[in-house]
């Protein structure tokens, strides 16, 4: 199928740039522009941190050459958009250019959370988001940072303290949960997380929250209060608690907002022609029952700009992101969960297993339902196999078989210890079963024979 549509993309994150990829890919002749104020290029998001550390320079998490668009024949426009006049289909720039559309894609990520707290926007008080969050965080702790505070508890906070310590400036955590990052992860999983930080000599504070931050005569943080009343003295500020969809410069207008721009399974929004994908689209109804209506994930950022192009050029789908994955580091303990593992679930109508080494740096949990089926697992300090899970999660498999069936999963490295060695003889401990005979008889239904 061909057009000559100017089909335009706001933001080129993983979900605009993986549309613009794909619509090319699909038709020769479309008309595409991708625009971005934060950077020309798609660069590596994740990779900021190593930029800051020294480890990479900012041209090598650009994951494509720059003659690269040119030679696809996608148009680059590095400029901030101010406004949509979606009745005449035009954007309008903050330098005061236009730029007209047949189909728009809003694809503007997300930013960093605040709450209104008094000084948040002092000098020295910042997210870690985008390049230019990057570049200021380099300027407010090139010199003269004696202390840091970091406000929440996720995976950006857990970034920027390795980035401080880097440059060997202490960090005081401070977390309003019970335990960190404990909104999601279940209690042994957030102890455990706390336990390795306070290892690598931060100073978590649980259940502390900021009631301000405190500015010096030149308007540079000098301190924070606790709602405690403690005061802390430091000489930067990062916020990391959360962050939302970025879509402030749509407000007022007549496109549907609710937290971000609402979608329905095909990412058409209330108004024709107009589409949003990646973290700044909210569904009206979650894609699945274990998911949410706005995902902040990398590859569920790319399935989207891939489902949409295929929807602009051909017989629309909706999209079926499949079972829920996602994936990080805890400083030096890798995590990855699979499926429905929520922080705290009601005890008579879930199954659970959980499992952790002496060391306390390694761990592994399965959820199950009533009926013993996996719904969902989370590991820490061992790799697993995506395609284990996803099959043993899609095709409803028993925890008494996956647990069997482990060794297959299992993707460290050679010479790493056999942690699923230890992980059966506990689950066969726990459920009274033979992980040997169930494996047994999983091999004579699969293959018709004994063995």
């Amino acid at each position: 199928m061909s057009t000559s549509k100017h089909v335009v993309i706001i933001g080129n994150g993983i979900s605009g740039v993986t549309c613009a990829r794909h619509l090319r890919k699909m038709d020769e002749t479309i008309q595409i522009t991708l625009i971005s104020g934060e950077s020309e290029y798609f660069f590596s998001r994740t990779a900021l941190m190593y930029i800051y550390m020294g480890h990479m320079k900012f041209e090598h998490t650009q994951p494509y050459e720059n003659w690269f668009w040119e030679k696809n024949r996608i148009n680059l426009k590095q400029a901030w958009v101010e406004s949509v006049d979606f009745s005449s289909k035009k954007l309008i720039f903050n330098n005061g250019d236009f730029l007209d559309y047949d189909q728009l894609i809003i694809a503007t990520g997300s930013k960093p959370n605040k709450f209104g707290w008094p000084g948040e926007d002092l000098k020295g008080v910042q997210g870690l988001y985008t390049k230019q969050d990057l570049e200021l965080m380099e300027d407010n702790t090139r010199s003269n940072v004696n202390h840091a505070v970091i406000v929440g508890g996720g995976l950006i906070g857990i970034e920027m303290a390795e980035m401080l310590a880097y440059k060997k400036i202490p960090v005081t955590f401070l977390v309003r949960e019970t335990g960190f990052w404990r909104n999601i992860l279940p209690q042994e999983e957030s102890e455990l997380v706390g336990r390795h930080i306070r290892e690598h000599h931060f100073d978590l504070r649980l259940q502390s929250e900021l009631e301000e931050i405190i500015p010096n005569t030149e308007g540079r943080v000098k301190a924070v209060r606790t709602k405690a009343g403690e005061e802390i003295n430091c000489d930067f500020v990062g916020l990391t608690a959360g962050v939302s969809p970025n879509v402030d410069f749509l407000k007022g207008s007549d496109l549907e907002i609710g937290r971000g721009v609402v979608v329905d399974a095909y990412f058409k929004t209330n108004i024709p022609d107009v589409y949003a994908i990646g973290d700044c689209a909210e569904f009206k109804v979650p894609p699945a029952v274990d998911r949410r209506s706005i995902e902040q994930v990398w590859y569920t950022g790319r399935m989207h700009g891939e489902t949409l192009a295929y929807n602009l050029l051909n017989e629309p789908v909706p999209y079926r992101p499949g079972v829920w994955f996602n994936s990080a580091k805890f400083l030096d303990i890798e995590y990855q969960t699979y499926g429905y593992v929520p922080a705290d679930w009601e005890i008579e109508k879930l199954q659970n297993f959980y499992w952790e080494h002496s060391g306390g740096k390694v761990a592994f949990r399965m959820l199950m339902g009533s009926d013993g089926e996996i719904i969902g697992v989370n590991s820490f300090g061992l790799r697993l196999r995506h395609e284990f899970f996803d099959t043993a999660i899609r095709e409803k498999w028993s925890g008494e078989k996956v647990i069997a069936h482990l060794d297959r999963a299992n993707f460290d490295p050679e010479f790493y210890a056999p942690y699923h060695q230890a992980i059966q003889e506990a689950f066969s401990h726990q459920f009274s079963v033979s992980i040997s005979k169930a494996k047994r008889s999983w091999i004579y239904q699969l293959f018709g024979a004994r063995v």
